[in-house]
């Protein structure tokens, strides 16, 4: 992990270079792209990336699996800046979002022009630059091209999906499941480990890895619903009740609105409309559901690698890592 952050950084700074010799303007897309990179971010998908090679009997000794796990952290940044424009949020990682960032830059130097529509443009650019990045890095990879294209497209349509959702409003548990699926039990978990097991040569674990990617990474996105609906922004870095104020259909309010109609009337925004609907899933039972949901989800991702051909060592490694992903506060 230690060499994919020299990678990343490397990188980055010899596209600065780059560009500030070519067109310093374009140095603005480079940087928004290497300061998300840089302000923290849990690397979650490199991690299992690197761990799905060398679980799968990959050389410690062969780096070709860096460039992969690095262009996953580039991927990463591409769809956080494009989801933070989508969700008009404000704050990413304790820093202001590259749209909110490049909006108040064009207000403050009196640019022409709408200032909102500025920032979205500089932030779609940036997203778009860091996919680009992401692919010539995972260019000089062997073998993956198949499990990449997969990958993406699943991203993609998994935040279609999440967006259609939200505008239709249905407490459709079977949709609303499959985009926590498609965008993170897959992208996050599941095809990192496949990436990584194809690097080392093993697409015999592809199965194994999906059924244990799937259900942790279900549960990591429910983890994600709950930290938005009861989590501290000081600490997630991000603003708390986002999901509410934009009427996402998650998992966690699909199930509250089941079990109570009600629910539906609270996300109309009001004074305190947000600390409302917080008691109201307390008091039905939801949050605890979910919990519950959680715990099933992890020892059924577990027990899947139970007869997979891993190490016993990769066995217990890769359990604590579910549990890390499930049970974080950040």
């Amino acid at each position: 992990m230690e060499l994919v952050e020299e990678q990343l950084h490397e990188f980055l700074r010899a596209e600065r270079e780059r560009w500030s010799a070519e067109q310093p303007r374009g140095c603005d897309l480079v940087t928004a792209i290497a300061e998300l990179v840089a302000a923290g971010g849990k690397r979650i998908r490199p991690a299992f990336c690197v761990s799905g090679y060398l679980a799968a009997g990959g050389d410690p000794d062969d780096h070709r699996v860096v460039p992969a796990a690095a262009a996953l952290e580039l991927l990463h940044a591409c769809a956080l800046i494009h989801d933070d424009i989508m969700d008009g949020a404000a704050q990413r990682r304790g820093a202001p979002t590259v749209h909110h960032r490049h909006s108040a830059l064009h207000r403050r130097l009196g640019r022409r022009g709408d200032h909102v529509r500025y920032g979205e443009s500089v932030a779609i650019l940036a997203g778009d630059l860091a996919l680009v990045y992401a692919d010539q890095l995972m260019a000089t990879v062997p073998r993956v091209e198949a499990v990449w294209a997969q990958l993406r497209s699943e991203l993609i349509v998994g935040q279609f999906a999440d967006v259609l959702a939200a505008a239709d409003f249905s407490a459709d548990l079977e949709t609303v499941r499959w985009v926590a699926v498609a965008k993170s039990g897959r992208y996050t978990i599941h095809r990192p480990l496949q990436l990584g097991a194809t690097i080392a040569g093993r697409p015999d674990l592809a199965a194994a890895f999906e059924a244990y990617g799937t259900a942790v990474g279900e549960a990591f996105q429910l983890r994600d619903d709950l930290m938005d609906a009861f989590g501290d922004a000081a600490v997630t870095g991000k603003p708390d009740g986002l999901d509410f104020e934009r009427h996402k259909m998650t998992l966690l309010l699909g199930l509250a609105m089941q079990r109570d109609p009600g629910i539906h009337d609270l996300l109309t925004p009001g004074p305190d409309s947000a600390g409302r609907l917080r008691r109201r899933l307390e008091e039905t039972g939801v949050r605890r559901t979910v919990e519950q949901h959680i715990d099933q989800l992890v020892e059924q991702g577990c027990r899947t690698l139970a007869d997979a051909p891993l190490a016993a060592a990769w066995h217990e490694e890769l359990t604590a890592m579910a549990h890390r992903v499930a049970y974080r506060d950040r």
